[in-house]
């Protein structure tokens, strides 16, 4: 008899406990781990929904042209807000891949499989690099950049509704804590959908090749991807918004891909201790078995759909089980 606690092998570090609902969605409530949970270290505001929403700051304040600039769609101020993404993902997701896989500074400890990378003919240019890099930079780049100049230009002619930022610092400040609940359902929703056999076998597989990610990996997806990826800016056309808001709201989902990506569960940076989070194991165990875990686990909505896995060997059994009824269910090809 399996015990609930059994770990399934997943190739390499784990964490210590199983996956969780957060204690925000458990009843009865929990305040004591509510409040670590929101405001504790590589909790839910720390390090990354805080650094996200100061560097969306930094960019819109020193990077973005003026509203009054975009109402006419000009080549230089596109262009400029190209390259400033091209740049911004340039330096991120070296930051990350230079660490971890270059200077190996922490050789494979806390690395979700042992095993580095290699490279397959199943990659662009038959390597794994060069394939994500590419995939990075010649597509989420233009689309990512495509989103905010068409989002900033419809603000600037008045067409998507405004919301000053002096005048409504509390909204602004509610948008920045409740973004990653909405981005976690609109990437559960159109994961789900790149799932479906059609767009898995022509679009989505392509990011699946990356069955050990790294960094790069994390934007390396077809172009019709990047289009549903990105597509949660559409958001800010329907409730009030402003150029901030828009700035961090892309700028959070192109950084966090790439640190959800970089095969390590926490990062080590001085003293040989893990000093921060780095890859949700969650969203490991879903390039590992595919099936699972359409969400990162913010929203508990893979327990609420039966394809949660919480890295127990209980979970792997129920998740092979719902596999055979799966295939069951499915005609037998025809004799040849």
């Amino acid at each position: 008899m399996v015990h609930e606690t059994e770990r399934v092998d997943t190739g390499g570090w784990a964490p210590p406990e199983l996956i969780e609902i957060p204690p925000v969605f458990v009843w009865p409530p929990r305040p004591v781990d509510v409040f670590k949970f929101v405001f504790g270290w590589n909790g839910y505001l720390y390090p990354y929904t805080v650094l996200y929403a100061g560097l969306g700051f930094l960019a819109w304040w020193y990077l973005i042209p003026d509203l009054a600039e975009m109402k006419n769609l000009r080549f230089d101020w596109i262009a400029k807000l190209f390259l400033q993404n091209l740049a911004i993902i340039i330096v991120w997701t070296s930051f990350w891949h230079l660490r971890l896989y270059v200077q190996r500074a922490q050789d494979t400890e806390y690395k979700f499989n042992k095993r580095w990378p290699k490279n397959s003919d199943l990659f662009l240019f038959g390597n794994q690099f060069y394939d994500n890099a590419f995939l990075t930079l010649a597509s989420a780049v233009p689309i990512w950049t495509a989103y905010l100049v068409l989002t900033l230009w419809a603000m600037a002619n008045g067409w998507i509704p405004y919301a000053d930022a002096r005048e409504h610092p509390i909204y602004v400040v509610l948008f920045v804590l409740l973004l990653p609940l909405f981005r976690e359902v609109h990437f559960y929703a159109i994961h789900r959908l790149v799932h479906w056999p059609v767009l898995y076998r022509w679009v989505h597989s392509v990011h699946h090749k990356n069955s050990n990610p790294t960094p790069w990996s994390g934007l390396a997806m077809h172009p019709v991807e990047h289009v549903l990826l990105f597509s949660s800016i559409l958001l800010n056309w329907v409730i009030p918004s402003n150029p901030f808001m828009v700035v961090m709201h892309l700028l959070r989902i192109s950084l966090n891909s790439v640190v959800d990506h970089t095969g390590f569960g926490k990062v080590i940076f001085v003293d040989g201790k893990a000093q921060i989070d780095g890859a949700s194991y969650s969203h490991y165990l879903h390039h590992r078995f595919f099936e699972v875990n359409y969400s990162d686990g913010v929203v508990p909505i893979d327990r609420l759909f039966g394809t949660f896995h919480d890295g127990s060997q209980k979970a792997h059994n129920a998740m092979n089980e719902r596999f055979k009824k799966k295939n069951a269910k499915e005609p037998s090809a025809p004799a040849s």
